[in-house]
């Protein structure tokens, strides 16, 4: 028997069940792994409530990683004993998973199992928003609203690492300090500051190429006003709810802007863009860029974690932890 934590039904994080069931053995293809760390990201609270359609009954959580327990018939990449890490829509809150071999990936050395837990749905989607959604160059000035979460954090350090100017949001104290640890130049506490008057006294009035957001109805459409003229807006989550509407010519009015609403699956949707966003990934961890995992939750936990996530209480990642 396997610990998972499914959902029979949408609503708040007490409809989150501890279970054990049989998981039986992978088909052609598949790989069955024993987890030793489980990641966590707020599309999990987005599944869980309904925002996000999914089957129902279903095991949450995108991504984890661990060692290779067995393998289906027809896979030739991977073997019993490897270190490797998922990245597949559900099933991540269990003991053990059986997932697609075509959505594994082998973890290096300098990957532990927990830092992948906590890096590689966040990190690939700090990737491919400043890489493919908006390419940041160097000289150019980025706005990511929640920059001490979990992709904040990472997304701060790569977009510093690619020459830019970081300008972050937060909500505390505490958490300017982190994102300024982790590469932003400047911090905004959003709750006691005017964020686009900020942002126009940081630039001088020449505003910002690209505003990242993960938030959503909060921020919006104040967001709109820290961008310069053809700016981009770019929203890849709804933290606080979502995004009523964007009314086109509202962008027109604002100075000819672009708005898009992104997801990361739809950024690598065959193995070999897996493959190339993966080893990107891998080779800014080399140049530094790395998470900080700020909670760590047993896996019968994880209504907890779903709490102190929606809440904003958290800080960086957080990972729940199996047996």
């Amino acid at each position: 028997m396997v610990a998972v934590i499914r959902l029979h039904r949408r609503g708040g994080p007490e409809v989150l069940s501890f279970e054990e069931i049989e998981l039986g053995r992978p088909g052609p293809g598949e790989v069955r792994f024993r987890q030793r760390a489980c990641g966590l990201n707020f599309i999990d609270t987005y599944i869980r409530t309904g925002l996000y359609p999914s089957p129902l009954p279903c095991i949450l959580g995108n991504e984890g990683a661990g060692e290779v327990l067995e393998v289906g018939p027809g896979v030739i990449e991977f073997k019993e004993g490897d270190r490797v890490t998922a990245i597949h829509r559900l099933g991540g809150y269990a003991e053990e998973r059986i997932a697609p071999a075509e959505r594994l990936v082998k973890l290096p050395d300098f990957v532990s199992d927990e830092m992948a837990a906590a890096l590689m749905f966040k990190g690939l989607t700090a990737r491919y928003l400043l890489r493919q959604t908006f390419r940041v160059a160097p000289g150019q000035t980025i706005l990511f609203h929640a920059a001490a979460g979990g992709v904040g954090l990472v997304a701060c350090q790569w977009a510093k690492l690619r020459g830019a100017t970081v300008i972050g949001t937060v909500g505390s104290t505490e958490k300017a300090e982190l994102a300024r640890a982790h590469g932003c130049d400047h911090a905004i506490l959003y709750r006691e500051e005017d964020f686009v008057e900020r942002v126009r006294d940081i630039t001088q009035g020449a505003l910002c190429d690209v505003v990242y957001d993960g938030v959503g109805q909060s921020v919006f459409p104040a967001s709109l006003d820290c961008l310069k003229r053809r700016g981009a807006f770019v929203s890849f989550g709804n933290a606080s709810g979502k995004i009523a509407a964007i009314d086109p010519m509202m962008l027109h009015d604002k100075g000819s802007l672009w708005a898009t609403k992104t997801n990361l699956y739809d950024h690598m949707p065959t193995r070999e863009a897996l493959l190339e966003a993966v080893a990107d990934l891998f080779e800014a961890v080399r140049q530094g860029v790395k998470p900080l995992i700020g909670q760590r939750y047993a896996l019968k936990d994880a209504a907890a974690a779903h709490r102190a996530l929606e809440s904003r209480a958290t800080i960086g990642s957080s990972v729940l932890v199996p047996g």
